[in-house]
């Protein structure tokens, strides 16, 4: 499944009613932590992409049917900017730079890589019924496919990310 997203703020909001809506058939119900978690990411990843490229981008998701409870649900979001996605952590009063912050807290993996001339950003989440049994299926960040923005393999995205907290309004 796959949306095209304007460079456009507005089309954040649309992405999240996208994604909230191919939740259906996949056994995920709006109303548990997983599908809170991943509308959030949806709009994390989809406001970079229309924030930061001023391009047009693509959000894929990959929801499996019920049965396959232990394949992670897929989020990704590909655009023709060839600008690296840099992490950073914002200072008190920033209104902005908090996004992959955010996708390193809530995600069980994430990442990018180059995609032609632009990249592709995605992060998975473990379909783990109770937040006790995600931390159960190994929670907590693994970096596949990161590249540094000099481009050394391996980028460790931000570590040691405690005493952080994070509010979604």
């Amino acid at each position: 499944m796959q949306l095209e997203v304007r460079p456009d703020p507005a089309e954040v909001g649309r992405a999240r009613r996208w994604a909230r809506s191919r939740l259906a058939g996949s056994g995920i119900r709006p109303d548990e932590p997983l599908a809170e978690t991943l509308v959030l990411l949806v709009s994390e990843l989809v406001t970079n992409a229309v924030v930061h490229t001023g391009r047009t981008a693509v959000l894929r998701l990959s929801l499996p049917c019920e049965a396959a409870d232990e394949v992670p649900v897929r989020l990704e979001v590909a655009d023709s900017s060839p600008r690296v996605p840099l992490p950073r952590l914002a200072d008190g009063e920033e209104t902005g730079g908090r996004g992959l912050a955010l996708v390193d807290g809530l995600a069980d993996r994430w990442g990018w890589s180059r995609d032609g001339g632009g990249k592709r950003v995605w992060c998975e989440l473990d379909r783990c019924e109770r937040d006790e049994a995600r931390l159960a299926c190994g929670g907590g960040v693994r970096y596949e496919g990161c590249e540094s923005p000099d481009g050394f393999e391996g980028f460790e995205g931000f570590g040691g990310l405690e005493g952080l907290a994070y509010e979604a309004v």
